[in-house]
């Protein structure tokens, strides 16, 4: 068995030229000439390998043909350390050579069922960067197609194999040519995206992981392994939101990035100062620059199209002036997601992401931090935070919109806090607090969408008396329903917050 370190990066085809041309690519030592792989992929009828994240290949090369099976592990930032077998491959899979036996026993009991599922056909070229002595990194770059019965999709992708070196050799290559590339990590494997055509699944957006810590952690190996996970979180949906064709892959950017920045607070007490500061401000600034294209899919689907569904509420007059609310807020929104198509750049993300796994792999260890129990750390970070809310919730003061925010906010830390340390706690009553906890965060969010569609449209209506009219009558329209959730979120923290947590002893 050979463990196989790699980092891809995909990229548009336009961007070919501009990485042939590159310094690094051109100095990087050719690996023969370009060459073509044809690649087929099998599985059984049910797709039982599939199900075991293992996957048997044959590739032919010119008169070459290979058998490789690779075994599917967790990946971020582009970044994957995978098992993988190869060996010649004549009229039948030989699978003696696999030297882990649940591996070996799992194929050798589906041999006989196999069958081609997808293929894919690339153009190959291969070049060796070798920048320093115990350094010496493979350079594959594919341009070709994956090919599922009638359906394909394009393939263009660098591929940065590491022969000799560390991991993080890889990163300082990726973001040497990611500075003037639009070059995107990607973890979707070619196996991953062959059996979505397969089955034609579409893409879409990516949510959260299940917290996967565990207790024999110390805080800065968990707060790594919740990091990934959002790294993979927002990495899975940039390009989604940079086509602007789903709201919802902004919205999941936003919760990554929203999600990232509340881990980093948690976890600060066991990170070094400098990450913290450093990437609390950068997380900060990509999230402003496109954080108005869901307010006003807020304020035009669930605040404004409710009043136009039931226009037999409200006069010939103020239908016009609604009308033209909606119709502002329409442009609007069309310009937030023109603006998030330019700002949710594909280079300037890939740079960040291959700068944040960087950052990730190369923090510090700390020996008071190392001999930390990380159910103690979770308990402390828990209490402070349980407490902040409570803070919260005694300040509320009745119609001041900032007080209501304000406890929002805190309730939403407490919520991420909880759901990344789950693994640690009781998982019944842990389940129990997380989903009450999430009915009043909605309540409260709806007030906060009511409190920030409410000075949209003022500003919108600052100069016509009709205008001003229609907004007073939209947010009067929502003014029972935003009354009756704010107290009724208001009462369930009480409850929620004054009771016993599921991490108390």
């Amino acid at each position: 068995m050979s463990q196989e370190i790699e980092l891809k990066l995909s990229l548009p085809r336009r961007a070919l030229p501009a990485l042939r041309r590159h310094p690094l690519f051109v100095a990087a030592e050719k690996q023969g000439n370009a060459v073509t792989l044809d690649n087929t992929y099998f599985d059984t009828p049910d797709l039982a390998l599939k199900k075991r994240k293992i996957a048997v290949r044959t590739r032919r090369q010119g008169r070459v043909q290979l058998q490789t099976i690779k075994c599917e592990t967790s990946s971020a930032g582009g970044l994957t350390q995978r098992p993988e077998w190869e060996q010649p491959y004549g009229d039948s899979f030989d699978f003696s050579a696999v030297d882990v036996p649940k591996v070996r026993k799992v194929l050798q009991r589906h041999a006989a069922a196999l069958a081609p599922v997808f293929s894919t056909r690339f153009r190959r070229e291969t070049r060796l960067h070798a920048p320093a002595d115990g350094v010496r990194i493979l350079m594959m770059l594919d341009t070709g197609d994956i090919i599922a019965g009638e359906r394909s999709e394009a393939l263009c992708e660098l591929e940065l194999e590491l022969v000799e070196g560390r991991p993080q050799d890889l990163l300082v290559l990726a973001r040497q040519l990611a500075a003037g590339l639009p070059l995107l990590p990607d973890d979707s494997s070619k196996a991953a995206r062959g059996f979505r055509l397969h089955l034609d699944q579409p893409v879409r957006p990516q949510r959260a992981e299940a917290s996967g810590i565990s207790s024999d952690q110390d805080p800065v190996e968990a707060f790594r392994t919740l990091a990934f996970a959002c790294l993979r979180h927002w990495q899975g949906n940039v390009a989604g939101a940079a086509a602007g064709t789903d709201p919802e892959y902004t919205h999941q950017l936003r919760v990554a990035l929203r999600r990232l920045r509340s881990l980093i607070r948690l976890f600060t007490p066991a990170l070094p100062p400098t990450f913290v500061e450093d990437w609390s401000a950068r997380l900060a600034d990509n999230a402003a620059a496109f954080g108005a294209a869901r307010d006003l899919d807020v304020l035009c689907d669930e605040l404004l199209l409710p009043i136009l569904d039931a226009g037999s509420r409200y006069t010939p007059v103020e239908a016009v002036a609604i009308a033209e609310l909606a119709e502002r807020a329409h442009a609007a929104r069309k310009a937030a997601y023109d603006a998030t198509r330019v700002n949710i750049d594909r280079a300037a993300q890939g740079r960040q992401l291959l700068d944040l796994t960087a950052a990730l792999l190369d923090l510090p260890r700390n020996p008071l931090i190392d001999a930390a129990d990380l159910g103690t750390f979770a308990r402390i970070q828990l209490d402070a935070l349980r407490k902040k809310a409570r803070r919260r919730h005694a300040a509320i003061a009745e119609g001041v919109p900032q007080t209501l925010h304000a406890l929002r906010i805190a309730a939403k830390r407490l919520r991420y806090a909880i759901e990344f340390f789950s693994p640690l706690l009781p998982a019944k009553q842990t389940e129990s607090f997380l989903r009450s906890l999430l009915h009043a965060q909605a309540d409260l969010g709806f007030v906060n969408d009511v409190d920030i569609a409410r000075a949209r449209l003022a500003a919108w209506a600052a100069e016509s008396a009709e205008l001003r009219a229609a907004a007073a009558y939209v947010c009067g329209w929502h003014g029972p329903r935003y009354l009756r959730w704010s107290r009724r979120a208001v009462r369930a923290l009480d409850r929620l917050l004054d009771g016993r947590p599921p991490w108390a002893d």
